[in-house]
């Protein structure tokens, strides 16, 4: 537990240092945001606003752990931060693209999809070759397990990875709202690792609250820097790839509420786009530019977001009880 707080620490102030440093570099490079030309009006301003800020948290992370590296047994941590650094690459692909060609669109779909679906199997197959992914599916609040048969699990399993990455990513819409949704998520898992008697992986997600704390006194509105795709898909890959290595995918319905909700919202203004040939069934999506356009001030939709998060974070401690009690 005390490694675990120090942890904490140390990646909140390795990140504000970072931070220091990493900015002026950034605006050195003109790594700069685009903003969409069908976003809010108001977020004009913020174009120009270094990305891939996202680093300075990313980089803590593996400091700190490294710095664990003697005492550390359970090597499924660093099988957790592979995944979220093959992430975070195929993120900073895409922000290096946005950046070079000065557009807000960087990889394509397909060529996202593509390279997510092939980390993720990668993952899997190394989680189930050490026998830490059984293949049993556990019910959160019945304490009960029914196993599924592997290659059926694994395709279930590269599914969730991709689509929750992606609705981590589609969270990063305003000022410190990604980062303040997903601390809470991270505290859930570094208790739920302790719980569970898994001290090391529990380093990880500890270093995130530490470092995602440090990050939005950069990222609150108005924020100084974006963390870019670089850092949004970093920690939708550690998102998944904890709820996996504790071998509880199907928490993610729970901690990820708030990201769920985010990526439904677009699908049902898309298809009801679609359907209607031209009609929205939101102001604007995803669901948080909702309520911007409805005259909610950034601020407000991150703090509420973020209590949503948080409650259903504590909702998800209950469903495992069984696990951690």
């Amino acid at each position: 537990m005390t490694s675990v707080l120090i942890t904490a620490g140390a990646s909140l102030i390795l990140t504000a240092v970072l931070g220091y440093f990493l900015l002026p570099l950034l605006r050195a490079l003109k790594a700069g945001q685009s903003v969409r030309e069908i976003g809010p009006t108001w977020h004009n301003n913020k174009a120009g606003t270094p990305l891939m800020g996202g680093l300075m948290f990313i980089l803590a992370a593996i400091v700190c752990l490294l710095a664990n590296i003697g005492v550390i047994q359970d090597h499924s941590v660093f099988y957790v931060l592979i995944l979220g650094l093959c992430f975070g690459l195929v993120g900073f692909l895409d922000d290096y693209c946005k950046v070079k060609y000065k557009r807000d669109l960087g990889l394509t779909a397909l060529q996202k999809a593509m390279l997510q679906m092939a980390v993720s199997a990668i993952f899997l197959y190394l989680l189930y070759k050490q026998g830490i992914l059984t293949c049993d599916l556990y019910i959160p609040f019945v304490d009960v397990r029914f196993q599924v048969h592997p290659l059926l699990y694994i395709f279930f399993a590269m599914f969730v990875m991709v689509g929750c990455v992606n609705a981590v990513n589609l969270t990063d819409g305003i000022d410190g709202l990604s980062s303040s949704v997903t601390i809470p998520v991270m505290v859930f898992f570094t208790a739920a690792s302790i719980g569970m008697k898994r001290y090391d992986l529990a380093l990880l997600p500890a270093a995130l609250v530490g470092g995602l704390i440090a990050y939005l006194f950069y990222n609150w509105h108005p924020a100084k820097v974006f963390m870019g795709d670089t850092g949004s898909l970093f920690l939708g890959g550690i998102v998944c790839a904890m709820a996996f290595a504790l071998d509880i995918p199907l928490i993610l319905i729970l901690v990820g509420f708030v990201y769920i909700v985010e990526t439904v919202s677009d699908l049902i203004q898309i298809t009801y786009f679609k359907a209607t040939h031209g009609k929205r069934f939101f102001k604007m999506a995803p669901i948080h530019h909702h309520f911007e356009m409805c005259g909610w001030k950034e601020e407000r939709i991150v703090i509420v977001f973020a209590t949503v998060s948080a409650v259903m974070c504590l909702l998800a401690w209950f469903g495992i009880s069984g696990l951690v009690g």
